[in-house]
């Protein structure tokens, strides 16, 4: 899994169990496949879960501390105001998104303006470009906290297997279904994992190449940060992230699912709805500049633009 977009990479942090909530989903978000443990003796499946579990989260944890494999990628992200898809691309300095289209229809020309003019702005102000890489790193650093607690902060037992598809695993592999519930003797060692200890659900493994292909958890009573002080989750809370092997053979996030109510600081809600799908993965490349990463969402903006427009008059026709 990799650093999370915009996040959540695919990501804002105006508060604790805010950025908590996106750290959960970028614990899948980590990249590269590469296989591992070919001999029969060590198949998946002769495999204790938790020894599965374990040897996953080394596979994931070496990818993310090696990736470098950057994409262009489409973004549609759907709340309960309507839809927004945006193209972004990964860049060696930052993230950056551009909306190409609101409640599937393309943007008029004076928010495609806006927003090539935000897009000026991010790339011309060092101060703004040195917030984004510092909340990118925290959000890093949050991911692999919460993925090498994984084999740790829960109990697993198999429920059978599926296949991979083109959104979820790798097309033809097996993938493992294994559910979780809480690890009653895991102490969380920061607030970022203690989430955990209030979660239980169900993880897809990739058999054949040891990557998370799904992982879908659900709060079953709240979870309080800092005795509360800080804030707090609901219980009913729910985020369901998958990923999959993409175009150029490396993997991503396909899917994210947050559903989750709350209070920060015991006095603003919390309130985060959203299901975003990513696809259109196209790999650029590992030294390209914000500058020339612009330029590249711009002409990416117009081709969206068209392929908008051709569907809308398909359908139309239809």
């Amino acid at each position: 899994m990799r650093h999370a977009k915009e996040n959540q990479m695919r990501r804002q942090n105006p508060n604790f169990p805010l950025c908590t909530a996106g750290t959960l989903v970028a614990s899948v978000i980590l990249a590269a496949a590469n296989p591992l443990f070919g001999m029969p003796a060590n198949t998946p499946e002769n495999l204790p879960p938790a020894e599965l579990v374990r040897l996953t989260v080394a596979q994931e944890v070496a990818a993310a501390e090696r990736a470098s494999v950057k994409h262009r990628f489409r973004s549609r992200r759907e709340t309960g105001h309507g839809s927004q898809t945006k193209i972004y691309v990964e860049t060696r300095d930052a993230m950056l998104g551009m909306v190409v289209a609101y409640n599937d229809q393309p943007a008029s020309a004076e928010q495609m303006q806006a927003e090539k003019s935000r897009l000026q702005r991010q790339i011309k102000d060092p101060d703004q470009l040195h917030r984004r890489q510092k909340q990118e790193k925290e959000d890093t650093e949050h991911t692999l906290r919460i993925v090498r607690a994984l084999p740790e902060a829960f109990l697993y037992e198999y429920d059978g297997t599926q296949d991979g598809t083109d959104d979820v695993g790798r097309i033809g592999d097996k993938l493992l279904r294994l559910k979780f519930r809480p690890n009653p003797t895991f102490a969380p060692p920061s607030h970022v994992e203690q989430v955990l200890t209030g979660m239980h659900g169900e993880l897809l493994i990739d058999a054949q190449c040891h990557r998370i292909a799904r992982i879908d958890g659900t709060l079953f009573k709240e979870v309080a940060f800092g005795w509360d002080i800080l804030g707090h989750l609901d219980k009913g809370g729910h985020f369901m992230v998958q990923q999959a092997e993409v175009t150029d053979g490396t993997w991503d996030v396909t899917r994210m699912v947050l559903n989750f109510t709350g209070k920060i600081l015991l006095l603003k809600s919390l309130n985060i709805k959203t299901d975003e799908r990513f696809s259109d993965f196209w790999r650029v490349p590992e030294s390209m500049t914000m500058a020339q990463g612009v330029e590249l969402l711009e002409s990416q903006e117009v081709r969206s633009a068209q392929a908008q427009n051709d569907k809308t008059e398909t359908a139309e026709r239809r």
